[in-house]
């Protein structure tokens, strides 16, 4: 039997597979607070080891959790996402390729945390760096994508604030 290619009709758009992500995201939370709340008729206390959680009624808007939902607290991967996010977006527009190499500086190289394991003075595809990212969730990848992207890493992390707020998220805000 002869081997047959595998053609896709379908083009690959990074920004719609990230707002897709993000939506995939929030409606597995929304479905597994619904669950959770599925059979209760009036839940007068909802216990949760969280720090901070808000869970709201999607039909009547009611608030049914608020614990500390207005108060900061550190992102987490929140920050990760939102990187990728951003490579998305210059992806989407054609001022990114996945080809595209960013070089290594020794500050992302020496960053603690979660890593890809970059190499100093070496140059990272953005295919690569986005797996490191979004599957190893790399601290090191994201200095990379930061310091290739805006010149450094507080200059990234304005640039997210900025976007963050255009998509609505007015009390986010990303620093080093």
């Amino acid at each position: 039997m002869p081997h047959r290619a595998v053609t896709h009709s379908r083009r690959y758009r990074p920004a719609a597979n990230a707002k897709r992500l993000f939506r995939r995201i929030a409606l597995g939370f929304a479905l597994l607070a619904a669950q959770s709340l599925s059979g209760a008729t009036a839940a007068t206390s909802i216990d949760t080891a969280a720090s901070h959680a808000a869970v709201v009624d999607l039909q009547t808007g009611a608030v049914l959790l608020d614990k500390r939902a207005s108060e900061p607290m550190p992102p987490a991967s929140m920050s990760k996402i939102m990187t990728a996010y951003m490579i998305f977006e210059r992806l989407k527009e054609g001022s990114l390729n996945l080809d595209d190499t960013l070089p290594v500086s020794e500050e992302a190289w020496r960053k603690g945390g979660s890593k890809m394991f970059v190499e100093v003075d070496s140059r990272v595809s953005v295919r690569d760096l986005l797996q490191g990212i979004i599957v190893q969730s790399g601290n090191d990848a994201c200095i990379v994508v930061a310091e290739g992207l805006a010149g450094s890493e507080a200059r990234f992390a304005e640039q997210m604030t900025a976007r963050a707020r255009e998509l609505g998220l007015r009390d986010s805000r990303f620093a080093n």
